[in-house]
Parts: C-alpha cells; sequence; structure tokens
C-alpha cells in the first residue's frame, strides 16, 4: 500500500510492539465536569442536557483534552485516538447536536495532532489515531423484539455519517483511521466503505486499522459472527492493525486474540478493559496496571500481537505499566503488511 501518511508504520510494527493509549472516558471521568463544563459559552443555551456526550468537550474544554492526550504520551504510547469515538451523526443526534459533528472531528484532529508533534522524536514518532466509533445504532439487529426486520438505521445512513467524520479527522491531521469496538460488522463495512470512497476522492490513502468487540464468553460479536468469520468479512480492507478491544479484560480476551494471530495476515492488536467492570471501582475497573500489563507481557512474550494499549477503565498508569512490559519484546512476525 502506497501510504500518504505514517508511512513508516507498518514497518515500525514489524520491528518492535507499537503502544496505544488508555480510555479517554475514564480520564474524563477525573475533571468531574459539569454541565456548564460541557455547554462552554457557545452552547449555554442548548435545549437539552449535554453532560456526557465527551466530544463536544473538544470544543468547550480542549484544554482537558489536550492534557488527557500529553498524559497518555508521557506514559510512553506511540498512537493516541482522538475524542471522536462518537462523534457521528449518527450518535450527536441522541444531543441534538449532529450538525456539529463534523467540526468536532477536525477540533479533535487537530488537538491529538498539536500533542502528538510535541512529544514526536525521530527515534520515537507519534500517530495521531482517528477514532472511528460503532454509533449507539446497528443496522444487523432489530431493536424491536417483536419485529425482527425492524432497524433504526440503514447503511447509506451510516456510510454517509461516517464519511463525513472521516473527512473532518483527515482534515484535521489523522494519520491512520481506527474503526474500533465493532459490535456489528455490517456497520464497520458501512465505515470502511466510506473510507475507500474518501481515499478514492481525496487521492490520499491512510492506513486503517479494525477492532471488534467480543462481547461475552460465546466468543462471538453482538451481531453473531466467531472473530475467524469477523476477519474473514473485513480482510478485504487491507488493514495494518486487526484485533479487539473493550467489553473483557486481557485475560479473558486471550484465547480469542490467539485465534486471530493464526489467521490474519496482518498486525494483531489488543487494547482490553482494566479488566471487568465493578461500580465500587474509582475507575468503575478493578485491574491494576501491573495486573494489565502483566497479562499483555504474557501476549507478547507468547508472540501473539504488534500493537498493544488500553480501553475502559485504564489510565496513563496502565499505558505506562504497558509500555515497560512489552519494550524488551518482540512483535509477532507478520507475513506481510
Amino acid at each position: 500500500m502506497n501510504y500518504t501518511r505514517a508511512q513508516n508504520l507498518p514497518d515500525i510494527l514489524k520491528q518492535r510492539i507499537v503502544v496505544l493509549d488508555g480510555a479517554m472516558g475514564t480520564m474524563i471521568q477525573r475533571y468531574k465536569l459539569s454541565e456548564a463544563d460541557y455547554r462552554g459559552t457557545r452552547f449555554a443555551n442548548h435545549p437539552i442536557d449535554v453532560k456526557g456526550n465527551n466530544e463536544l468537550l473538544s470544543l468547550t474544554r480542549p484544554d482537558v483534552i489536550s492534557e488527557i492526550h500529553r498524559q497518555y504520551l508521557a506514559a510512553g504510547a506511540d498512537l493516541i485516538e482522538t475524542n471522536t469515538f462518537g462523534a457521528t451523526t449518527v450518535a450527536q443526534d441522541d444531543y441534538h447536536m449532529a450538525e456539529w459533528a463534523y467540526e468536532m472531528n477536525v477540533e479533535s484532529a487537530r488537538l491529538a495532532r498539536a500533542a502528538c508533534d510535541e512529544y514526536s522524536t525521530p527515534d520515537k514518532p507519534r500517530f495521531v489515531a482517528g477514532a472511528i466509533g460503532p454509533t449507539p445504532k446497528t443496522a444487523s439487529i432489530s431493536p424491536d423484539v417483536n419485529d425482527p426486520a425492524a432497524r433504526n438505521v440503514n447503511f447509506e445512513q451510516l456510510r454517509a455519517a461516517y464519511y463525513e467524520q472521516a473527512k473532518g479527522l483527515m482534515d484535521g491531521g489523522a494519520d491512520v483511521f481506527l474503526v474500533e469496538t465493532i459490535f456489528d460488522t455490517l456497520n464497520a463495512k458501512a465505515a470502511l466503505f466510506a473510507l475507500e470512497e474518501l481515499f478514492e476522492n481525496t487521492q490520499e490513502r491512510l492506513p486503517v486499522m479494525i477492532s471488534g468487540t467480543v462481547t461475552d464468553a460465546s466468543g462471538r460479536i453482538l451481531s453473531g459472527q466467531t472473530v475467524e468469520a469477523f476477519w474473514y468479512s473485513l480482510r478485504h480492507a487491507k488493514p495494518i492493525t486487526f484485533g479487539l478491544n473493550c467489553a473483557l479484560g486481557a485475560e479473558l480476551m486471550r484465547p480469542y486474540i490467539a485465534e486471530l494471530a493464526k489467521i490474519c495476515d496482518c498486525g494483531i492488536s489488543c487494547y482490553p478493559n482494566a479488566g471487568l467492570p465493578n461500580p465500587m471501582s474509582d475507575t468503575g475497573f478493578d485491574e491494576t496496571p501491573n495486573i494489565t500489563a502483566g497479562h499483555l507481557h504474557h501476549f507478547a512474550e507468547s508472540g501473539l500481537v504488534n500493537l498493544v494499549g488500553g480501553c475502559c477503565g485504564t489510565t496513563p498508569d496502565h499505558i505506562a505499566a504497558i509500555a515497560q512490559a512489552v519494550a524488551t519484546q518482540k512483535p509477532r512476525a507478520l507475513t506481510s503488511a
């Protein structure tokens, strides 16, 4: 692939284990922001509550988002994700903020770009991963138990929303696209279709990373596929990494990562939650940095991974421990990139 950005990332994945950042939402919670913080002056008169719309903070509290990015970079992350997990018109519609989705993506990418540029060195370049989340709606599963054919979103609506998001991320300076936390393969196909369309229209091509979510011990994503079927459904996108994130802690994720490591002809990514949820814990999750890092160290030791990081409940302390735990480990050997 001739990439116009992050041309060196595929080679770096062959040379060492690359580290992704940790949870954005977990870190935002630490700031204990109010409804007024989320609104700022610009959205002071917005008709409905917006607290919890984390993507909006890129517009109203960019200082918070920038600070979180810098903490992860200081911890050793090679890639940081933009604050855009829910920055699609489909997701923002819940807050009556769909019209600002494009701007959220541009500004989020700019914040991450500035932080990466600040921390990049010739020996350790830093990359902006444009985060493309699954949206709260699913193209494959009925929202009505009495009507299996019912849908609350279709492929074309998703494609248009993802195209706008990806264009904003590209315009703001993203290096790679990360289609993540996939629970519905059809949603992911809409995102990947939109990316391909964007590449054709702009004559730019960015590396693509794909990460799905196994939601329980069945070993399947929510729309029903095993991880093997999930890979074969999406491998046509020629991602530089393919793997799993969220829902499970590393220990429960291991068999599925091992399965992907056997069949994928690209890098394997794994960024688990800090264990399973625990509402009584400060972060909502139990695993300390050393526990999560220990699991990922074993993954690396077993030759299973090329990229590791953290999802829900993980912090800069987790990422620092993970970076240290895999620093001397060799990445999984790639047959191609």
